[in-house]
């Protein structure tokens, strides 16, 4: 806003119109929502990453997951094991015409599906330093209240120090929200989806999170994904073959009888290929020199019966990790505040808790006040602040209009975004994919050490290598990792 000038400086096939602070762009490639690029950071002089995010609310969808997504990177700032957004710009700046979003973050130099798909040598310390990093900052998500519901080796970015980061929290929501997003057949990545995601369960918890982790875990120790299911009745059959049979007990969150029938019916199978039970010891799907107690805490971790499945605080307490978890005493906080989703529900102003509130498409008037109040954080400005105030007189307008045409029969059907709902009232996912960039702080002298750099990957020194090998995702988002590196 006031204060900084801009300047524009070509990046691959983009634009970039950004404070005179950030120079030397060089392209890294497409990203979910937009255009990813590296550049030097005159106030800090460190390196960074940045995204364009062009014609932001060309889709009202897209751009309330990418507000949602900025709303919970800045409530969980500052932790380690969170990515963290530092500076956030938009074009034309001191405009309510703004159309171009940048968003600036540390520069990460991989992510977990590419140091998995690669030759690096990987040791049980590198598989220690990992998932106790993974799971200290989802012990800080679960604890706002907040399900990731997207954890996949690629949302996992890391340095060359090992340092990791959670990102992609575009599909995030409340542990006990009312009408969130439906996690149907073309959202979530289908090899780390939970039982009860994969039995269309109306009601699920931070579990699917720890079910994903456990996927996550699985892949790292064999360096290939676990479960590989080419559909979701497949993903679930290939569960059941490695689990076993669940006990009526353990199919009580199953309310699908499709669902029901299909689980009884491979895991009969499985009995008749395995012998009784169907089961053979985990350890048969990975190297002989595995942890016994790596083994074990997989096995709490991949529980079909989401109520017995392990938690994030029980799991960093767990043996495997038992070195780590004592050298870190005093250091896995929990977020002081529960994030509040209310923003994007009917009524989001009001302070009834005991009140349901549905999901809602927002207005661009709104989105454009709201994702000024996110600059604002960073770039703070009494022109700034004036640009907001005005923004908010009209998104009140737009909000008038609509109570009056609300009165007339059939008027919502020409009203501004509900497009971007499906038949079921909820938000219809689009195919592009959802924002995130990597970013965090070191935590120093804990970590395994270097992995080995590999000269010039992505346009910089100290990327590491990688190989290509990438998850199906249901729907067609993109599934370009330059946003995530």
């Amino acid at each position: 806003m006031a204060g900084w000038r801009s300047h524009s400086q070509r990046a691959g096939r983009e634009t970039f119109h950004t404070d005179v602070r950030y120079s030397n762009f060089e392209p890294i490639g497409d990203g979910s929502y937009g255009f990813v690029c590296s550049a030097d950071d005159r106030a800090t002089g460190k390196r960074v990453a940045m995204k364009k995010v062009k014609d932001i609310f060309r889709d009202l969808g897209d751009a309330k997951r990418i507000l949602r997504e900025l709303k919970l990177l800045r409530h969980f700032r500052p932790h380690e094991n969170v990515v963290t957004i530092l500076d956030i710009m938009v074009h034309p700046e001191n405009s309510l015409d703004f159309r171009d979003v940048y968003i600036v973050t540390n520069l990460m130099e991989s992510d977990l599906q590419k140091i998995i798909s690669s030759t690096q040598p990987l040791t049980d310390q590198h598989f220690h330093y990992f998932l106790y990093q993974l799971l200290r900052g989802l012990k800080y998500i679960h604890s706002a209240n907040v399900l990731h519901r997207d954890l996949k080796p690629s949302n996992l970015v890391l340095n060359a120090n090992c340092d990791l980061a959670i990102c992609d929290f575009g599909l995030s929501r409340g542990v006990e929200q009312e009408g969130g997003e439906t996690l149907t057949e073309y959202v979530q990545t289908r090899w780390y989806r939970a039982p009860e995601l994969l039995c269309y369960s109306s009601t699920y918890d931070t579990a699917v999170d720890m079910w994903s982790v456990g996927c996550i875990f699985a892949e790292l120790l064999g360096r290939k994904p676990f479960f590989r299911g080419k559909n979701p009745m497949h993903q679930l059959q290939m569960i059941v073959d490695v689990l076993g049979c669940p006990s009526e007990e353990d199919m009580s969150f199953i309310q699908d009888k499709a669902a029901r029938a299909v689980v009884l019916q491979h895991a009969r199978q499985a009995v008749t290929r395995r012998g009784t039970g169907g089961v053979r010891p985990l350890a048969v799907y990975f190297p002989t020199d595995t942890s016994p107690l790596a083994l074990d805490l997989l096995a709490k971790m991949l529980v079909f019966n989401p109520r017995r499945r392990i938690g994030v605080v029980e799991a960093l307490e767990h043996p495997y990790l038992a070195d780590l978890h004592a050298q870190m005493i005093g250091k896995e906080p929990k977020c002081e505040k529960i994030f509040d989703f209310d923003f994007e529900k009917e009524g989001g102003g009001s302070s009834d808790r005991l009140v349901p509130k549905k999901q809602r498409v927002i207005p661009r008037g709104e989105l454009k006040a709201l994702v000024l109040e996110e600059l604002l954080v960073y770039r703070p400005s009494a022109q700034g602040e004036n640009l907001l105030a005005v923004a908010k007189q009209a998104a009140e307008g737009e909000r008038q209009q609509r109570l009056r045409q609300s009165a007339s029969p059939g008027s919502w059907s020409n009203s501004p975004g509900l497009d971007a709902m499906d038949a079921s009232g909820y938000e219809a996912l689009s195919p592009a994919a959802q924002m995130s960039l990597g970013g965090l702080s070191p935590m120093d002298g804990v970590g395994p050490g270097m992995i080995t750099p590999t000269p010039g990957v992505h346009g910089y020194s100290g990327a590491v290598s990688y190989g290509s090998a990438v998850p199906p995702q249901d729907n067609s988002r993109g599934q370009s990792r330059a946003a995530k590196t």
